[in-house]
């Protein structure tokens, strides 16, 4: 069962082996952290700023649990004016399978419903096709061309968050 809990301190450890298992399969897509981010205290450093963060309410960050095993993170960030920036990565063992596509439909419900939001921005790389179909099939709509670490991307929008996603053929969420 997929589980999204809010972030905590006591995630640390197991984000922090999520995402050195997971950090050459994610460099394939979305812009690497550097190496800084993937030790012990580089990744303590940031895990506190996160959750200061999240309690000044900037930002809201959740880990993704299958089964109580951290598979996923999906985040909203730069929380303002009733709108936040969506991000998310789940990792290569549980790819495929439609997790994304449910956290993120658990996340813009949540978005809406316990955060009071009203729309949602995310981006991704042209040469992500999976996060561009996890996004569309979640109602969001291209809304322009952006870049990600100096890679061609595309910016997409989701208004009207309280509104049920349009159901699209293979929609899994």
């Amino acid at each position: 069962m997929l589980t999204l809990e809010r972030l905590r301190a006591d995630h640390a450890d197991a984000l922090l082996a999520f995402e050195r298992e997971n950090r050459a399969y994610f460099a394939r897509t979305v812009p690497d952290r550097g190496d800084a981010y993937f030790t012990p205290d580089g990744f303590a450093a940031r895990h506190r700023a996160l959750l200061a963060e999240q309690h000044a309410r900037v930002c809201h960050f959740h880990v993704l649990l299958e089964d109580d095993v951290l598979i996923g993170r999906v985040n909203l960030m730069d929380v303002a004016d009733g709108s936040a920036e969506l991000g998310y990565r789940v990792g290569e063992r549980a790819a495929g399978r439609g997790v994304a596509t449910a956290a993120v439909a658990q996340l813009c419900r949540l978005a809406a419903t316990a955060y009071g939001l009203t729309s949602l921005t995310a981006r991704t790389t042209l040469d992500h096709p999976a996060s561009r179909k996890v996004l569309t099939r979640n109602g969001f709509t291209p809304a322009g061309e952006t870049t990600l670490a100096g890679r061609p991307g595309l910016l997409y929008v989701r208004r009207e968050l309280a509104a049920t996603p349009p159901l699209t053929p293979g929609n899994r969420g």
